[in-house]
């Protein structure tokens, strides 16, 4: 598995080797030693999540203010465009955003590390998206920053016209959320 930093190098891109013939393919989806090896420090998942979207649903940026989540991301089905933000005050890259396609094609994940807002828009027609957490989901401390925040200006590289709960339509601005120390 290659495992590449982004532009923001707490997020990591990981890429499979993938065996295919006649008869189908195979990867290894995770590993949990050379994730370790590749993120640098040990790693506990406690949950796994899988939801199914339509073309042009955008879910994020969400976050978890207390109980934060460390989210390792992938499209098992169809094709997103996954974004992660440093929302930490303390860090070099606070308020820069990085971003991956993903896809059932490309089969890539995207290590997402506590202290980042999340999202992903539909490209295909529908997608299913699995992560694995490191923390379990706590409502109470659940938190959302706007998809088309201005000091953001995240190219979700879609000119689709997003589809949005309305706990993210009513989201909150970088400059007015909760953020991280």
């Amino acid at each position: 598995m290659k495992a590449t930093p982004l532009a923001i190098p707490d997020v990591i891109l990981f890429e499979p080797k993938v065996f295919g013939d006649d008869r189908g393919f195979f990867f290894e989806s995770f590993n949990q030693a050379k994730f370790e090896e590749a993120v640098g420090r040990p790693v506990h998942f406690v949950q796994d999540n899988h939801s199914k979207s339509t073309k042009g649903v955008l879910r994020g940026l969400h976050y978890q203010i207390q109980q934060p989540q460390g989210k390792l991301v992938r499209a098992s089905q169809g094709a997103v465009f996954d974004v992660a933000v440093d929302l930490r005050k303390s860090s070099p890259t606070f308020g820069q955003w990085v971003g991956a396609h993903l896809s059932a094609e490309n089969k890539a994940q995207l290590w997402v590390p506590e202290g980042f807002g999340h999202g992903f828009v539909v490209l295909s027609e529908t997608a299913e998206f699995l992560y694995k957490t490191t923390d379990y989901y706590a409502p109470a401390f659940e938190r959302s920053i706007l998809w088309n925040d201005p000091d953001l200006a995240i190219d979700w590289t879609t000119d689709l016209a997003p589809v949005l709960s309305a706990k993210d339509q009513s989201a909150s601005t970088l400059k007015s959320a909760d953020l991280f120390d």
